[in-house]
Parts: C-alpha cells; sequence; structure tokens
C-alpha cells in the first residue's frame, strides 16, 4: 500500500469496502472440510487465526496474492494519488485558517479565503452516535466547533443530493426510454455516488461498466461547484478565493475530489480543495483539546442546508442516500402512471442485495436492486458482462451495509459491536423526517437563476475513463485514457481473466468471491 497518508489514515486498516469485519478480501489460506463453518479472528499481533464451531484456533498462513487475485479496489493506490491523499488533511485545513489570521493580522483582509466546510449526513450521524446526541444538536456543535476554528460558512451536503436525486432521476428516465427505443448500453444504469466503486470499475472494467454508470455527479461535487461558482459570484468572490472542505465518510472521497475534471484550469482551483474523514474530525476534537459533549448550541447555516425551522430534514431510503428508491418511485409515475408509496425489498442471498419490482398488469416494467459490498458487486458486474443482469438501476455502494460503514467513519466504542453501531446509525439516521427533491424550493430557485431552469453539464455531470495496467514485477501502474470513454458497447476484447471467470459464470448462476 502506498505511504504517505495522513496520521489518522495510517491508523486504520485502510479498507475502506469492508468494515466492519476489517478483512482483506483473500488475506489467509482458510482449509475446511464441506459443510463446516469457519470464522477468521485476528489476534492481538496481526496474526489471523481460524475457530471451529467449538471455539478451537488455528493459526493461518498469509495467502499469496498475484496481481490476477488483486480487485483493484483502491485499498493500495498509486504513487501519484497518494501525494494527492497526503494534500487533503485537517493539517491543511489549519494551515489556511492560520494564514488567514496572519494575513488579517498585517491588514490584508482582502487576501484572506472564504472558508467553508460542507458536512455528509453520514459524518454528521457518527459524530452524533460517538457522542450519544441528537443529530439536529450534533449539527448545531459541528457548527460551533468550525466556526470557533476560523471557518465561515457551515453547509450540509443534504442539501446538493438533492440536485443528485433530480438529476438521477431524470438522467434514469432517458436512459430508459433510449434503451426502449434500442440502445442497449444505456440499461442497467448504475449509481455514480461512491468513488471506491467508481474507481474499482475504472481500473479493472473498463468499457464493459462504465457506459452503464450514472453521469450526475455526487453530492460532494454537486456542493464544490455550488460553492466554487454560485456562492463565490454572490461573495463577489472568484473561486479560488474560496477554500472549500467537506467532511466525509470514506477515505476514497479525497481521491474523488482530486480527479481531473472537477479541476478549473484559469483559477488554478478544485471544487473541493480539502476531504476531511469522519475519523480525522474525531481527531481534530482531540488535538485542539475540544470537549465536543460541552460546545454551544449554535444556530444552523440555513443557506445550502437542510433545514425546516430549527429541524434537520432527510432523504428516504437509507443512509446510503436513497438512489434507488427516488429513482424507482419517479420513474414508476413518469413512465407507468403509477404512485409508490411504500416500497417492498426482497432480499437475496444476502442483506447487502436486495430488490424492488414494479409490476404492470402483471408484466415487471421496473426492477432495481441495491449491491453493497464487492462480493455482491462482484456478482453485479460479471451477470452484466454475460447480458444476464435483469435489472434497470442498481444502487452500488463499495462498503458493507452502505456509507454509515464508511471506511473513514468513527470506529466501535468499547463493548460495542460493528454491528451495534450499525444498527444505532441507521436507527439515528432515518429518524429525521424526510423530504423529496421536488419539495425543495431554494433548489428549484438555484435551478432558474444558476442554471437557467436547465441541467447543466458542467455543474452536474462527471466523465469517467477506462484505466489501463502497466504491470511489471515489483510494480503496477495504472494509465488514464485520454478521451472520455463512449459507449462503445462490445467493442472491446475480453480479457483472459474475464473469459476465465465468465466461463466459471455461466456453470454457476451466481458467483460468489468468498473465502
Amino acid at each position: 500500500m502506498a505511504a504517505g497518508f495522513s496520521g489518522a489514515l495510517q491508523l486504520t486498516d485502510l479498507n475502506d469496502f469492508i468494515t466492519p469485519s476489517q478483512e482483506c478480501i483473500k488475506p489467509v489460506k482458510v482449509e475446511k472440510k464441506p459443510g463446516e463453518l469457519a470464522k477468521i479472528k485476528i489476534e492481538d499481533d496481526g496474526s489471523y487465526v481460524q475457530l471451529s464451531e467449538v471455539g478451537e484456533k488455528t493459526k493461518l498462513e498469509r495467502a499469496q496474492i498475484t496481481l490476477n487475485d488483486c480487485l483493484a479496489c483502491s485499498g493500495c493506490i498509486t504513487s501519484a494519488e497518494s501525494v494527492l491523499i497526503t494534500q487533503q488533511s485537517q493539517e491543511e485545513l489549519y494551515k489556511v485558517i492560520a494564514n488567514n489570521k496572519k494575513l488579517a493580522e498585517e491588514g490584508k483582509l482582502e487576501d484572506k479565503k472564504v472558508i467553508i466546510v460542507s458536512i455528509s449526513p453520514q459524518s454528521r450521524a457518527s459524530v452524533a452516535v460517538k457522542f450519544k446526541l441528537g443529530l439536529t444538536e450534533t449539527a448545531q456543535k459541528l457548527t460551533k466547533f468550525f466556526k470557533d476554528l476560523g471557518v465561515q460558512h457551515v453547509f450540509d451536503t443534504t442539501f446538493s443530493r438533492d440536485f443528485s436525486l433530480a438529476e438521477s432521476q431524470r438522467e434514469f428516465v432517458e436512459r430508459l426510454k433510449n434503451f426502449q427505443n434500442g440502445e442497449k448500453n444505456a440499461i442497467p444504469m448504475l449509481a455514480s455516488a461512491c468513488p471506491g466503486w467508481v474507481c474499482y470499475a475504472e481500473k479493472t472494467h473498463g468499457s464493459y461498466i462504465l457506459p452503464y454508470i450514472s453521469t450526475t455527479k455526487s453530492p460532494q461535487q454537486i456542493m464544490g461547484s455550488l460553492v466554487k461558482n454560485y456562492f463565490a459570484t454572490s461573495l463577489a468572490k472568484s473561486p479560488d478565493q474560496i477554500y472549500h472542505v467537506t467532511v466525509m465518510p470514506c477515505y476514497d472521497k479525497k481521491l474523488e475530489a482530486s480527479r481531473e475534471d472537477f479541476y478549473n484550469d484559469i483559477y488554478r482551483t478544485r471544487d473541493v480543495d480539502c476531504v476531511i474523514s469522519t475519523v480525522e474530525l474525531e481527531k481534530m476534537f482531540e488535538e485542539k483539546g475540544v470537549n465536543f459533549m460541552e460546545l454551544e448550541n449554535t444556530e444552523l447555516d440555513i443557506q445550502f442546508s437542510s433545514v425546516c425551522g430549527d429541524e434537520l430534514l432527510s432523504h428516504s431510503g437509507g443512509g446510503s442516500g436513497g438512489y434507488l428508491e427516488h429513482i424507482f418511485t419517479y420513474a414508476a409515475k413518469e413512465c407507468f402512471e403509477k404512485t409508490v408509496s411504500d416500497i417492498k425489498y426482497k432480499t437475496l442471498r444476502n442483506k447487502d442485495f436486495k430488490e424492488v419490482t414494479l409490476q404492470v398488469d402483471g408484466k415487471d416494467e421496473l426492477k432495481f436492486a441495491a449491491a453493497y459490498g464487492f462480493r455482491n458487486i462482484q456478482n453485479l458486474v460479471q451477470k452484466i458482462k454475460r447480458g444476464k443482469s435483469p435489472y434497470h438501476f442498481v444502487e452500488v455502494m463499495a462498503c458493507p451495509s452502505g456509507c454509515l460503514n464508511g471506511g473513514g467513519q468513527i470506529r466501535p466504542g468499547d463493548g460495542q459491536s460493528s454491528k451495534e453501531l450499525i444498527s444505532t446509525l441507521d436507527e439515528l439516521y432515518n429518524s429525521l423526517r424526510t423530504r423529496n427533491p421536488s419539495e425543495n424550493q431554494e433548489v428549484e430557485q438555484l435551478y432558474r437563476e444558476w442554471l437557467g431552469g436547465e441541467s447543466s453539464e458542467k455543474v452536474m455531470k462527471a466523465r469517467y475513463f477506462r484505466l489501463e495496467r502497466c504491470c511489471t514485477q515489483a510494480t503496477m501502474k495504472w494509465k488514464s485514457f485520454t478521451q472520455p470513454l463512449t459507449l462503445n458497447g462490445d467493442s472491446d476484447e475480453a480479457t483472459s481473466e474475464d473469459s476465465a471467470v465468465a466461463a466459471i459464470c455461466d456453470e454457476y448462476d451466481d458467483f460468489n468471491f468468498t473465502n
């Protein structure tokens, strides 16, 4: 794994996708008899042991992993990506705050940066559970904490998710119509909000999968466009005079913020300058000697935040953004004139793979799924490659249990299991009153004033690139093609690895990568 991460990141297991188990997908070689249940435990010295059903321990040898085994999950990243991540930590935020104070002392107020922090609802929930507080009170204390540091504005990415959901809804309906008119690569549409999943698809599956990924930006990047464009203009500032920080549940959000297409060449600035994970935020409390529980409950910023009076608002559909639910209900109404008020999920082989179906006159017209974690993602990808996926849309998230279980979230406390933590997070996160994107009048106003009543490719859309592996005995590098991928379908030949996997999948309808 690449060196040079922030201090907090060095202390973690770097496996954004597989918490709470904190195990690599192929960490050790497990020998077991057919029908025998085996569990793996990591000892204090870092060694792995296998636990039998009666509790007996057997030390396991580490498996030898080749490049062919690698899932390109971005847990091991390139040296270039490592450099980008070191530029995004709480230390960088401290430097900007310190420089602002220095400029103020020198009387150079016009040179100060306007510092803005946008907090994800998943990170807010993680902090709330850590300190056993309500979500609104946690938001108020976080606002107080950042403004005491020297931050001017604290926003909520729930607001920018309204844009992301609305854009995703419209994109899906357009894709469905194109599919019905013969464009086979339009469906299924795969969610694009998870950068771990997008990174994996770019590095591993190239033109097979990328045409299916939604082109709508994530809430983080839409908030970046909103802050660096619309809000900067309202302050009579240029984008480079704004320093924008986001607090996110996932380290891969740092890589997302560093993508070239989110960089402004004219002003030499990114839409999101710095991404701080929730666990790094926890470290900030310690570094600044702040007792979070004792912070005052400061009034929330109204602009670019989802509040109604003193009440925080959220989205229905779960802790990963609710893309499946919102797109499903929107498409049912737009395409089939069906109002869906209660979505009934069908759980498949595990709790992280579930589906929902809309039937019209006895026929399945819409079939959606949520696939969390790389075991389920592998199954999904192979079915799409073989043309056997039954789905019109899939909400894909790299982490089991979704974004609430992101690799950058605060870890379980003493005496608390990972399952208990996720359960508590989920319950608290879903306790807020929900609102549909169409009910947010400020978003509708911004569509008119900022975007001229229509979507903007520059503001709302993202591009994905096939990355080519260039392997030597000691290193593995990734090379990006200079042109964005087009909808070229089957024009690329399958690799030998893909052919082998397809052969196995043809024999076994469901292909699971498990120990």
